[in-house]
């Protein structure tokens, strides 16, 4: 396949196409899809929560938004990986295979760690306000719990920044 998109010239203007540049694409597109997908899955999971403990307590509705904002704030990594990459992308004659595959690589581990933050995001955040709901002293432990879990897409999104620069 590669072969192919390598030795395709475009009967316009005859430059050649090259599957490099797909690569670099895929690894923006890996990076905000899949970040998105766990910050959606962040907020689905822990709004959930809020919106079962709102009933019974509404005065710390407030308080309970945390993991929501936590959550989103993984779809902004997800955006900045993209952006970067989207204008790293370049003509394709000068694009290499090294470039895309490390733009790939770049956008997948910011996307995945992002998935995974987002998914251990959510569940402390549902099951963490719900215990806070009837005590209110496992606040302290939420957040940190929530700190710890958004650490996961910050080290990807290190990683991810590294490997956009190779």
């Amino acid at each position: 396949m590669l072969f192919v998109l390598d030795t395709m010239v475009s009967a316009a203007d005859t430059t050649s196409i090259s599957a490099s540049s797909f690569f670099g694409f895929m690894g923006v597109t890996m990076a905000l899809v899949l970040a998105n997908l766990g910050a959606g899955y962040g907020t689905f999971k822990a709004g959930a929560g809020i919106a079962a403990i709102g009933i019974w307590k509404p005065e710390i509705i407030m308080k309970s938004l945390i993991p929501v904002v936590m959550a989103g704030i993984l779809g902004i990594y997800g955006m900045i990986v993209a952006v970067l990459l989207s204008q790293k992308v370049k003509n394709p004659l000068y694009y290499t295979y090294k470039s895309g595959f490390a733009h790939m690589a770049s956008g997948l581990c910011c996307g995945c760690s992002c998935i995974a933050a987002g998914f251990a995001i959510g569940i402390v955040g549902d099951v963490g306000v719900r215990g806070n709901a009837q005590q209110e002293r496992l606040f302290v432990g939420l957040i940190l719990i929530l700190i710890f879990a958004e650490a996961l897409a910050l080290y990807g999104l290190i990683v991810s920044l590294i490997l956009s620069q190779s």
